[in-house]
């Protein structure tokens, strides 16, 4: 059995890597951004800040944080749970390695193999987590700017400056939280690694297919563009 890891092993985690850091550079730059979900939705963000202006009573607009803060503490609250399970999965290894070596295709699991692809998961979670930690923390910044704006009595360039910030911090938490949903994939992606690492290449690129179909090709962008 050719020791671990092997080159076929380390292509595929290059690999990986490349198309997900590639992915996130490319999507989020300033050139593509406008054409994809993100960036419609930062253009809607940006208008939900100038209606806020209009409102006296903003209870809708914290009502709206709120919601998008719950949803983003609880992918952190999965996010560490997914920690903490993988961490415990350690401290059973060889009953962990002796189920996955009785699975059909798949040959004899080293304990070093084991742990190496059980620590890239843990890295990706915890990834996934600071992103969505820090996106959490943002939009309770969004809630204290908002209530920072003038009154819709007094709607000036100030105000409007006011509003402008609100929506920026806002867009700064959405791709946070995007780039945090999109390292979930690439968990789903990185399971593969177990089976085979030529099973972990063709996951990542079929990862990579389905965020690109979903955030540049997608009905739901068309919808939001108003051309769907």
């Amino acid at each position: 059995m050719p020791s671990f890891p092997t080159p076929l092993d380390i292509a595929a985690i290059l690999w990986f890597l490349c198309l997900w850091i590639g992915y996130n550079l490319i999507a989020d730059s300033e050139r593509l951004k406008t054409k994809s979900v993100f960036g419609t939705m930062q253009e809607h963000r940006n208008r939900w800040m100038k209606q806020m202006l209009n409102r006296d009573l903003r209870m809708l607009d914290a009502l709206i944080l709120n919601h998008l803060q719950s949803g983003v503490g609880l992918f952190a609250s999965t996010s560490i749970l997914a920690v903490g399970g993988l961490v415990a999965s350690l401290g059973a290894t060889d009953k962990a390695i002796a189920v996955l070596s009785a699975l059909p295709f798949i040959g004899e699991t080293t304990l070093l193999e084991w742990e190496v692809k059980v620590l890239l998961l843990i890295l990706v979670f915890i990834y996934a987590f600071f992103k969505f930690v820090w996106s959490y923390r943002l939009y309770g910044f969004c809630a204290i700017l908002i209530g920072a704006v003038p009154g819709s009595t007094n709607v000036d360039a100030e105000a409007e400056r006011a509003a402008q910030q609100v929506a920026q911090i806002g867009n700064l938490a959405g791709l946070h939280q995007n780039r945090g949903l999109r390292a979930f994939y690439f968990a789903l992606a990185a399971l593969a690694w177990f089976l085979h690492p030529a099973a972990l290449m063709i996951a990542t690129a079929w990862v990579v297919i389905v965020l690109y179909r979903r955030d540049f090709r997608s009905r739901s962008l068309r919808i939001a563009g108003g051309v769907g």
